[in-house]
């Protein structure tokens, strides 16, 4: 029976520096699948890497034990040797398998639990495969269950809800104070990267337009380069502040740069229509003053982290959730996998039950087209090519329960019972103690003409 297994690292079991040294790049990825399936015993083949995790997902050849090969391939791949990287190393096979790929998916097993990004990164991954030829039909089953599960856990749990970054905590508070972010404007005062990536998230749910101002023009023009923005003189600061919907600071500067006494002249000008004011610079930016002019919304990096921690607390109750969600698919599916262990068996009874019918269907129709027969004659004729079927069929399997010893005749009685719903009359009839009747009668039976 082929078995799935992963094969990999993340960040639970080694530092970006390790993590690192197994990472392939976006246009490695199509060959190395193909290396994967062509050099080793593994049929199916799914590489995802990404800053937090090398993984490989896969399906090895019957009664193959493909993992420890795995290992050596992704060091030799990566030109590293297998101690640099073996100890982070982990592999899960068959349920254990199961669990991960649909823990990965669901996020339970990100850095940031609830985390979307690493979905998308599995259905690219995926994607990949698909193109590469190398995901076939038990691999295929397991990621596109793995994404129903997902999508289970994100409906039915509370898992996603919550930012937990300083960005997007940033439009989480956005939201609050606005409804709609539709239209509004954003002040970066600063060039920091934090301020910048949380001017990116307010900008892709609906500000409208984002502006930079730093006291370093060229370092201003850097930054709005690339974020799509627009870069304006410091000394226009206070301006850009009445224009501003949601302002969002972090410079170096030792004293508040942003003071009561300026947002009091700001709020009149704006006629108090509200401002959100994100200061994520230490030391502070504003003035913790600022708040209680009238319009004012002030947030620092203590109260973003607070509700980072509270939303992550939260996230982590829904895991509990989700992992119970996870181990009731993880159930499914290894009752799927362990369902395909039987297939050649049903597909061989099925050939071999069709071809014992086919043989007396061929003989009855050669017998109703040399004789015309009375329908009376043509009915009888049915009946004991039907008997002839029932016959080859209960041979063996008889044959084998009188043959067994009393023990094992009552386990494999029990089996057909079961297998084929019998009812079971304790005492046999008269008819049933006699010797059955040969699979094969010597002669062709006849019907008179």
């Amino acid at each position: 029976m082929r078995e799935l297994f992963v094969v990999g690292l993340s960040w639970r079991t080694a530092k970006v520096a390790v993590r690192e040294k197994l990472a392939f790049r976006e246009e490695e990825l199509g060959e190395t699948l193909l290396a994967l399936t062509r050099e080793l015993p593994v049929t199916e083949a799914l590489l995802i890497s990404t800053c937090n995790r090398v993984e490989v997902y896969g399906v090895a050849k019957p009664e193959v034990d493909a993992t420890a090969k795995v290992r050596s391939f992704l060091a030799q791949r990566r030109n590293v040797q297998l101690a640099e990287v073996g100890e982070a190393l982990y592999e899960h096979r068959g349920p254990g398998a199961i669990r991960h790929v649909f823990s990965v998916a669901s996020s339970l097993d990100s850095l940031v639990v609830g985390e979307a990004q690493i979905l998308g990164q599995l259905k690219d991954a995926y994607a990949l495969a698909g193109t590469a030829g190398t995901s076939g039909p038990v691999l295929s089953r397991a990621i596109e269950r793995a994404f129903g599960v997902a999508k289970r856990v994100r409906t039915e749990t509370s898992i996603a809800r919550g930012a937990a970054n300083v960005s997007s905590v940033a439009v989480e508070l956005a939201g609050r104070v606005f409804g709609d972010l539709g239209g509004k404007s954003v002040l970066v005062v600063g060039a920091g990267k934090m301020s910048a990536l949380a001017a990116r998230h307010l900008y892709s749910h609906g500000a409208q337009r984002i502006v930079v101002t730093n006291r370093s023009p060229q370092k201003a023009e850097t930054l709005a380069e690339e974020i799509e923005a627009t870069a304006r003189p410091w000394a226009e600061l206070e301006q850009m502040l009445v224009e501003a919907d949601v302002v969002i600071s972090s410079t170096g500067a030792r004293e508040p740069i942003l003071t009561k006494a300026m947002f009091k002249r700001i709020a009149k000008a704006r006629k108090y229509k509200p401002i959100m004011v994100i200061d994520i610079a230490v030391p502070r930016d504003a003035e913790p003053k600022i708040a209680d002019v009238d319009g004012v919304y002030l947030f620092d990096i203590d109260d973003l982290d607070k509700v980072k921690a509270a939303n992550i607390a939260e996230r982590q109750k829904a895991a509990e959730h989700a992992g119970k969600i996870v181990e009731h698919e993880a159930g499914q599916f290894e009752q799927w996998m362990r369902s395909q262990g039987v297939v050649p068996t049903i597909r061989a009874l099925r050939e071999k039950f069709a071809a014992i019918a086919e043989v007396e269907v061929t003989k009855a129709l050669d017998q109703l087209a040399r004789k015309e027969l009375t329908r009376e004659q043509q009915r009888e004729l049915l009946q004991r090519s039907v008997q002839l079927v029932v016959n080859k069929l209960l041979h063996q399997p008889t044959a084998i329960l009188r043959g067994s010893s009393a023990d094992d005749a009552a386990v494999r009685a029990g089996v057909l019972a079961e297998l084929f719903a019998l009812e079971i009359s304790e005492e046999p009839e008269r008819s049933e103690l006699v010797e059955e009747q040969p699979a094969e009668p010597s002669t062709e039976p006849e019907v008179q003409a």
